[in-house]
């Protein structure tokens, strides 16, 4: 489990700023310009599985359907060479089939597919066939593995509901206690091989009042390692342990259960050794972690040596048991690295630069198969020999992508008002002519531990960074200070202080951008999401500099965000104190107590069904910019949760936001 990525952004990452898809329409215009709706058909890479022979890459792309009676992404699994021949399709279904695995012999496919109405495990023969079905379940499959021997397959599922909580919920009486008959995850195994009925039947292997979120088989396949939460809830990430079972007795042992967050259990190929995540004690939102090295018989840990942001993700051992690989976020780009269990040493295994995503490593740990992107080139499969060589292109699910100019985008750097280093993203004007002053457009990221990578500019997300570009903006993507990628310091350093350092960061960017003859000062908007949009609900309340705002998922009032999201633990660890506890602090930093005056127009964009932010905080904001005469308007995304997770919801957001702005800044403004 990625422990940073419970934050009230990383979720917003990945369906907001990071969000690939692909649409299905019917428009035969040929498009002149990127426009929101040309970015709706950039197609989304996930899942890049090498087999264990390396010879062959499982992958999957995602696209959007948009029909009159339909708005959802539909994900497809595709089969091709390592060297990118002979790339086809493999499965069809009306519903997606996603998360492709290998089985360890390279004969069959294992994958996840809604087909059936819930999420259930499917198998296939990677040479030819009809996909079987091995999983009916009432609930859904998470994540699986196979076992060693290929025989089995283990996986995760949520707790049944009971006879009598159906036939409640059939019939209206689905009244509910909070934190009360809370639905656990558990460990499952399947095996291949049917029973004397002709029957597939899963065996539950975990049982008890915790939840788990990873595991990982021991090569023997005699065990399972397990990281465990108390419960699923977003705000309980601080108590993950890990234990491991006994898939014979069914015997559990607790191997790490300290005041720290421990998570993301592999073994190392002899099975002697565990490697995983330990965080900072105790375990803080801002996220401190180092990879440490358990016996697997459970006697104590060995930290390694810290990475670079100490935020590492494991992807896995190295064949020799010597080295682990794993990936982390430097600056703009993205790292995969590895780091030798008995020297420390840490050396780059990817050269280029460029954000890499669904990193895995294969069966016989000799290839990475990984999704590859970078400003002005679309994501795409790649894979890669696990010593660092080239990427070698698989996919081509972007090629049909009209050839259109896009803004260049650079890494700009400027000192904020203490000294302290920024950096950040500058894409310019299609065909920007040096010296001349354009509109500018701040783009805030969520978290607060985010972080503006080298994506594709023309994938969509909110902000339609490619249109904007070719519509004569530029846009400045900051990563101020409490930014992941650039050191712990660095992402500690707004903590008790959201729109000071950072508000100030972000506001030298700006005058950085403006001294580099660039930005017209008269012509300025800001945008931002989540914590994004925190700040830039904070922006118009400090300055009038911004002739327009797109505030979205904004959280406006700290403490009623502390009472009704479902991270009651965020802001309390962020400001050092609970509202009762130290009323002052959140009042100074709330932007409803400094609302007063505010003049900027603005935008507010929020799903209804956010738990994360509740919407009550947009309406908040919406409610006293317009008892004080401010233009404003407020969209409401029905269904939605902390990120449009609909197309057509997704596209109504990107086109909002830019007609937003070409009213305020646009030509003739």
């Amino acid at each position: 489990m990625r422990l940073r990525n419970l934050t009230i952004l990383l979720p917003l990452l990945s369906l907001i700023f990071s969000i690939q898809a692909r649409t299905l329409g019917d428009d035969t215009n040929t498009p002149t310009a990127w426009t929101p709706e040309l970015s709706m058909k950039v197609r989304s890479i996930g899942a890049v599985r090498v087999s264990p022979d390396g010879k062959r890459v499982a992958y999957v792309i995602t696209q959007p359907v948009m029909a009159p009676d339909k708005s959802e992404y539909l994900s497809q699994i595709y089969l091709a060479n390592a060297d990118g021949s002979d790339a086809f399709q493999i499965t069809y279904a009306d519903k997606s089939s996603t998360n492709p695995l290998w089985s360890p012999d390279g004969k069959w496919l294992a994958f996840t597919s809604m087909r059936s109405g819930k999420n259930n495990l499917y198998l296939l023969r990677a040479s030819a066939g009809e996909a079987e079905q091995l999983t009916d379940t009432k609930t859904s499959v998470s994540t699986f593995a196979w076992s060693p021997d290929g025989q089995g397959i283990a996986f995760l599922q949520n707790d049944l509901q009971s006879d009598d909580e159906e036939k409640a919920s059939k019939g209206k009486d689905d009244w509910r206690f909070v934190d009360e008959n809370i639905k656990y995850s558990h460990l499952y195994v399947i095996a291949l091989a049917k029973n004397a009925q002709g029957k597939r039947e899963p065996r539950r292997l975990t049982k008890g009042d915790y939840t788990i979120d990873s595991f990982d088989w021991s090569p023997d396949g005699k065990a399972i390692v397990f990281s465990r939460v108390k419960t699923p809830k977003a705000d309980d990430w601080p108590t993950a342990d890990v234990s491991v079972v006994d898939l014979v007795s069914g015997e559990e042992k607790a191997l790490l259960a300290t005041p720290a967050a421990e998570s993301s259990p592999i073994y190392s190929p002899d099975g002697k050794w565990i490697a995983v995540i330990i965080s900072d004690t105790p375990p803080r939102w801002g996220f401190g972690g180092t990879i440490n090295l358990i016996a697997a018989g459970g006697s104590g840990a060995k930290a390694l040596a810290a990475t670079y942001d100490e935020q590492p993700n494991l992807i896995g051992w190295a064949a020799d048991g010597k080295r682990i690989y794993y990936s982390e976020t430097r600056g703009t780009a993205t790292r995969i690295q590895a780091i030798n269990v008995e020297t420390n040493a840490i050396s780059e295994v990817n050269k280029a630069d460029g954000v890499y995503g669904a990193i895995n490593l294969n069966y016989g740990r000799t290839m990475f198969g990984f999704s590859k992107q970078t400003p002005d080139t679309p994501p795409e499969a790649y894979v890669s020999q696990a010593d660092g060589s080239a990427p070698v292109q698989v996919s081509r699910a972007n090629a049909d992508l009209p050839k259109l100019p896009l803004g260049k985008t650079e890494v700009v750097r400027w000192k904020g008002s203490d000294g302290m280093e920024v950096e950040g993203l500058l894409s310019y004007p299609v065909n920007y002519q040096p010296g001349k002053r354009v509109p500018l457009l701040l783009v805030i990221h969520g978290g607060p531990t985010g972080v503006f990578v080298q994506s594709f500019i023309g994938s969509p997300g909110a902000y339609p960074l490619a249109a904007f570009t070719a519509q004569g903006y530029a846009v400045l993507r900051a990563n101020p200070r409490g930014s992941s990628g650039y050191g712990k310091k660095f992402r500690y350093a707004n903590y008790k202080d959201w729109g000071g350092g950072d508000y100030n960061d972000l506001m030298a960017g700006v005058d950085q951008v403006i001294q580099m003859g660039v930005a017209d000062q008269n012509r300025l908007g800001v945008m931002g999401w989540s914590y994004g949009g925190f700040m830039t609900s904070w922006i118009i309340t400090q300055t009038r500099r911004f002739k327009a705002a797109s505030i979205g998922a904004p959280v406006t009032n700290l403490m009623s965000f502390t009472g009704t999201s479902d991270i009651p633990g965020f802001i309390p660890d962020y400001m050092g104190a609970q509202p009762w506890e130290n009323l002052d602090v959140y009042r100074a930093h709330s932007p409803m107590f400094n609302i007063k005056g505010a003049s900027t127009p603005a935008l507010i964009q929020h799903g209804e069904a956010d738990i994360r932010v509740p919407i009550s905080q947009g309406y908040e904001l919406y409610n006293a910019l317009k008892a004080q005469g401010v233009p404003a308007r407020m969209l409401v995304l029905p269904r939605q949760p902390h990120g449009p997770n609909e197309p057509k919801m997704l596209l109504k957001v990107m086109q909002t936001n830019f007609e937003w702005f070409n009213k305020y800044l646009g030509a003739g403004s």
